[in-house]
């Protein structure tokens, strides 16, 4: 599809994305869901294939919540837990999620975790079993930093494992690298042999030019309805934090390639209300 940019107001960008979902969007039936099979027509999906929006992001906090009206505190709280250093899972925010239902049972496996969670992979150094086995607690976790060698960790196949801190540091080291991409989608999610859920989100690239970074983020499957203004806030948000611990760098543009932009037939009524 066409590029979406060189709007003034994300609502505008939105109401665009509406119209297109439901005069143009093809319908496709994946017959899954979460890696699960399923049989339910309200689950057919309305689908804008390889959607890339341009947003421009704005330098704090209160400005962008202003913009892109996420579910909040929700998604304020969530992105904090991504960014505390702490490989959660669950992350507490799982809790108050506005679209949980059962308390999340469907998504948790039987120990009570999810098959992944954005803290886990930010900060995978102690994360699964390894940060269980350590951290039972989550009250108890440091900050882990690229610093930090008192404790066993997890193991890449050749080299160490980077985190977020690490990024930040390589960002430092180097603002004109080609290098800093933030991946959320790992090896283990290939294929799913599983069956697990996987991420909606392959990963993040950040590439500062003339002062400003600008973010790449990559992700198969976005639900409009749902997820997509707490998906931009929280990669707009990841922009600001790093942008914040470098000198003299500000946030530039959000580039979000969605492989999979969609609806659900269920959820044409709210489509059409919006």
């Amino acid at each position: 599809m066409r590029v979406l940019d060189d709007y003034d107001e994300f609502d505008d960008m939105v109401e665009d994305l509406r119209l297109m979902f439901l005069n143009s969007a093809k319908v496709v039936d994946v017959g899954e869901w979460h890696s699960q099979p399923i049989d339910n027509p309200l689950l057919i999906t309305r689908e804008l294939q390889d959607a890339i929006l341009v947003i421009p992001v704005p330098t704090n906090q209160p400005m962008l919540e202003r913009r892109v009206r996420p579910n909040m505190p929700w998604a304020e709280d969530h992105f904090q837990e991504r960014v505390s250093g702490r490989p959660l899972n669950p992350p507490p925010s799982n809790e108050w999620w506005p679209f949980a239902q059962q308390g999340n049972a469907s998504h948790k496996e039987g120990d009570g975790i999810f098959s992944h969670t954005y803290p886990e992979r930010m900060w995978p150094k102690y994360g699964g079993e390894v940060g269980r086995l350590f951290a039972p607690d989550p009250e108890e976790w440091p900050r882990y930093t690229r610093n930090n060698t008192n404790l066993n960790h997890n193991a890449g196949l050749r080299y160490r494992l980077g985190d977020l801190d690490d990024l930040v540091e390589q960002l430092k080291d180097n603002p004109e690298t080609r290098q800093a991409y933030l991946p959320i989608w790992f090896p283990e999610d290939t294929g799913a042999v599983d069956g697990q859920r996987v991420p909606c989100t392959l990963g993040y690239h950040f590439l500062i030019r003339d002062g400003k970074i600008n973010c790449s983020y990559y992700i198969r499957s976005c639900d409009f309805i749902r997820h997509f203004r707490d998906d931009v806030y929280m990669a707009a948000r990841l922009m600001q934090w790093i942008a914040d611990k470098l000198p003299g760098v500000k946030p530039g543009d959000l580039n979000m390639y969605i492989a999979s932009f969609h609806v659900f037939e269920g959820d044409v009524s709210k489509l059409k209300a919006m």
